[in-house]
């Protein structure tokens, strides 16, 4: 059965947040409302008061229920499914804010969408990771604090500060936890080698292999070999979204093949489109790690699933970032 469990920081208390003339707001899209109670109850504050409701046509109308003029406003809202509906509702709470007069808002998104398309691989098709930014910047947003963008590129898309943060220590946490023997970390693909080498790096610098692997197309993958040694030893997968699980699937069956003697997986953000709950749950994976930058009803949990909490880490990122203070810092 799944489980979350809260990284041990130390909470803000409410008084040292309420002072500084109550300046910091925090408010609550509707895509993850449990993750930000939890930022809230880190940061020893409510939720900002607002009203959300849908027009019958589908057009969604949010006001805000306090004065927030001059006010550091942040708005915590994932782009997950409905991954159209999620985006637009952050744009309508920007655009709200900026009409209250707040004085600085800052778009907290725990899971940034539209961010596969990066850059152009053929021809004629859009850069939807620099479009959701523009968007983002031109409906008011002053900051972005995002966490475990597909690409380190797309921090340059933004013509505004934005602080990135990384799921990873609670995961890192939970499998030293654990202290699986012979340990190696592989990445599924070529393009996430760097996340895996930081995520070995701090799992006592454990050995890394790499999963070779060509696309044929989108949620489609075909895996090639292995670059490593995983014979006998216990291989974590390491990547930033699990969609799909065609990738993670594939390589596991080949680290199987290659002579893994168990196979954990580990993502920040849980996608989890058909049918990856049933590719997850077919008993290739001992363990399957997420975080809960997107929420999971009951139909998409499963016995190997363990859901680890970034609430305060998303806290104490904000704290930092309305004290000033260095949000980078956190992960040294």
């Amino acid at each position: 059965m799944s489980h979350t469990t809260i990284l041990p920081l130390q909470s803000v208390s409410q008084s040292t947040v309420l002072s500084d003339s109550n300046r910091l707001r925090l408010f609550a899209g509707s895509a993850n409302i449990p993750l930000s109670q939890e930022v809230a109850r880190y940061l020893g504050m409510d939720l900002g008061p607002m009203i959300r409701k849908q027009f019958a046509d589908g057009e969604l109308y949010v006001q805000i229920q306090e004065s927030i003029r001059g006010a550091d406003v942040y708005l915590l809202q994932p782009c997950c499914r409905p991954v159209n509906d999620s985006f637009m509702e952050l744009m309508i709470l920007i655009d709200a804010c900026r009409r209250a007069s707040a004085r600085q808002i800052t778009a907290v998104i725990p899971y940034y969408g539209y961010a596969r398309a990066d850059r152009k691989t053929a021809g004629r098709e859009s850069i939807t990771a620099k479009l959701v930014a523009n968007l983002i910047v031109q409906a008011g947003a002053n900051r972005v604090l995002a966490m475990d963008l597909h690409s380190a590129q797309i921090q340059g898309y933004f013509d505004i500060p934005l602080d990135h943060v990384y799921g990873s220590p609670v995961i890192i946490d939970y499998l030293a936890s654990k202290k699986l023997p012979d340990l190696v970390v592989v990445s599924p693909d070529v393009g996430g080698v760097a996340r895996a080498r930081a995520f070995a790096k701090k799992l006592n610098d454990a050995p890394l292999a790499i999963i070779d692997k060509r696309r044929q197309a989108h949620n489609v993958a075909e895996v090639m070999n292995v670059i490593g040694d995983v014979k006998g030893k216990t291989a974590v997968l390491v990547d930033d979204m699990i969609d799909t699980a065609g990738t993670l699937l594939e390589g596991a069956r080949l680290l199987r093949e290659e002579g893994a003697r168990q196979i954990y997986a580990c993502a920040t953000h849980a996608v989890f489109s058909e049918p990856a709950v049933s590719r997850l749950s077919s008993g290739m994976f001992e363990e399957v790690i997420v975080t809960n930058t997107i929420p999971l009803p009951p139909s998409k949990q499963f016995p190997q699933l363990t859901v680890l909490s970034v609430a305060n880490l998303l806290g104490e990122a904000i704290w930092r970032i309305h004290e000033d203070s260095s949000v980078s810092s956190m992960f040294r």
